[in-house]
């Protein structure tokens, strides 16, 4: 199974996404190959690396991407798109791609709390993705502000 999330510039939400997505995958043993990418490629910015730090989820490797530095490219499972600007502006996927739109506010140039608020936000949407996967139910069709599940 192979999951793309994708945002505008890869730096921030798409970021803490792709790195829940994993932290998920791993904990439930879910194999699949998780990526993300924007529509323009700019760099990580330190206050998603420092607040997914806070929880134990390092993306001091990870940087900004766009699809084209991809492999395979137009070969994803799902898509999922994290803000409004990445959804309109998402290219058409074959049909047997599944394409969702969770949108999160952007947290770029608030406070660190602000910044964990979209994280934790982020984190609980991504487990119940993952954990719909895993266990064969459907995933959520919507961003739904959902209890976390135990995994």
């Amino acid at each position: 199974m192979r999951i793309l999330i994708l945002c505008t510039h890869n730096s921030a939400r798409s970021q803490m996404a792709e790195g829940w997505a994993r932290f998920y995958a791993n904990q439930l043993g879910l194999p699949c190959e998780i990526f993300s990418a924007g529509t323009e490629s700019t760099f990580v910015k330190p206050d998603a690396m420092a607040v997914m730090q806070e929880v134990g989820i390092d993306l001091s490797t990870h940087s900004s991407k766009v699809l084209f530095d991809l492999p395979d490219p137009w070969n994803f499972d799902y898509v999922i798109t994290v803000c409004d600007s990445a959804a309109e502006r998402c290219p058409v996927y074959p049909v047997q791609t599944t394409r969702l739109h969770y949108p999160f506010q952007d947290p770029s140039g608030g406070s660190l709390e602000t910044w964990r608020v979209v994280r934790d936000q982020i984190g609980g949407q991504l487990e119940q993705f993952i954990f719909a996967l895993k266990n064969q139910q459907p995933v959520p069709a919507t961003y739904q502000d959902a209890p976390r599940v135990e995994v």
